[in-house]
This record gives C-alpha cells, structure tokens and sequence, in this order.
C-alpha cells in the first residue's frame, strides 16, 4: 500500500511539474501586441492615437493648443498602460513630433509601488518648450524624468482651469485620462528610449 501511494504522489507530483512548465512556456512565447502587428500597423496606430490624443489635450487643456504650436517638440504617448498588485509597471509607446512632423517612436516605462488593482489606461504628453530640452532629449541614450530634465507636471486647479503659466520649466507634462487631466500626479522616474530604427516612419501629422 505504501509502494501505491508512493507512485501515486510521483504522479501528482510529475503533472504538476509539467503542467507548471507548460504555462512557463506559454509566457516565455506571448509576444506583445507590436510583435504581434507589422511595422507599418505599429506605426500607424501610434500616430492615429496621437492624433487623437493632442484633440484630447487641446479641448481638456486651453491654452496647450499655443503652447504645443511654440514648443520645440512634442512627445505623445497615447496610450499607456499599467495594472499592479503592490509593485506596479507601465508601458506604452509613441512618437516625437518636431514642428508637425513625425521624427522618432519611443517607448516609456515607469514602476510604482502601492496597491493598485486593476489594469489603468492614460496618455501622457511631454512638451519640450525650448530648443535646448529638446536636443538634450535626443543626445541621451535613455532619457528619465526628473533626472535627466525637470518635468512640470500639468494640473487642473480648483477653478477647473490650467494655469499654463506656472508651468516654468523646459519640459511640460500632461497626463490625461478619459475623464480629463489627472491632478496631483508625478512624472518623475518615467524613463524614454528610443524605438529601434526599422520601426520608424517619418511623415506628416494631423
């Protein structure tokens, strides 16, 4: 009886091992939803929700329209996404648009600790105002908020309005969600990197 039980644990034991390696593969061999698409639909969708997304920014955010218009460039993800338990990730690709023109793609990553259950979509906007913050940006390889440039972040104030002109630094920040701009949000640690070059596209935007 003991040699059955004996074999009848090595069994469970077994299924067990295989079937926990069988999920272990199935993660390693998900790929992500742009491995998933061609370049060119990659590209596409990133600037159809930029577009999108600067609408958005200009009827949540009056006064932006003139400040995105004398900036130096400005970088749109439009779609970020992050969901936690405790230790927190985001993702989310986009472009940069120097004077209207698409000039590069980028990816942005930022991590957060707390409770916050739940997948959450935003977009986020940075606003390079001065030709200097912009060429800083594309001399780094790798570019984090707060470290390698200060970021002021946009906020709605009680009056419902956003007063643009507390906004002194280099480099604006607007991040927007459904419901309008997010208030009492930080970008700091928000770290861009550039896509790899084959997925860059130049042309005109919207």
């Amino acid at each position: 009886m003991n040699k059955k039980v004996t074999i009848t644990a090595r069994n469970v034991l077994t299924a067990v091992t295989l079937a926990t390696a069988g999920l272990a593969l199935t993660a390693c061999t998900t790929t992500l939803p742009r491995d998933q698409k061609s370049r060119a639909e990659t590209v596409q969708d990133i600037n159809t929700r930029s577009d999108a997304a600067i609408k958005r920014l200009y009827e949540v955010a009056p006064g932006s329209r003139e400040l995105v218009a004398q900036s130096a460039g400005v970088l749109v993800f439009p779609k970020v996404l992050g969901a936690s338990v405790l230790i927190g990730a985001e993702h989310g690709d986009g472009v940069l648009r120097v004077k209207g023109k698409n000039q590069g793609y980028y990816t942005t990553s930022s991590g957060s600790v707390g409770l916050q259950l739940g997948a959450q979509s935003k977009a986020i906007v940075f606003v390079f105002k001065t030709q200097n913050a912009l060429d800083k940006f594309l001399a780094s390889n790798g570019w984090t908020a707060g470290v390698d440039a200060t970021v002021a972040v946009a906020n709605v104030s009680a009056t419902g309005a956003v007063d643009l002109n507390t906004l002194n630094e280099p480099v604006v920040g607007f991040v927007m969600t459904n419901a309008g701009l997010m208030a009492g949000v930080s970008l700091e640690g928000t770290k861009v990197q550039r896509l790899e070059e084959g997925a860059a596209a130049s042309g005109k935007a919207k």
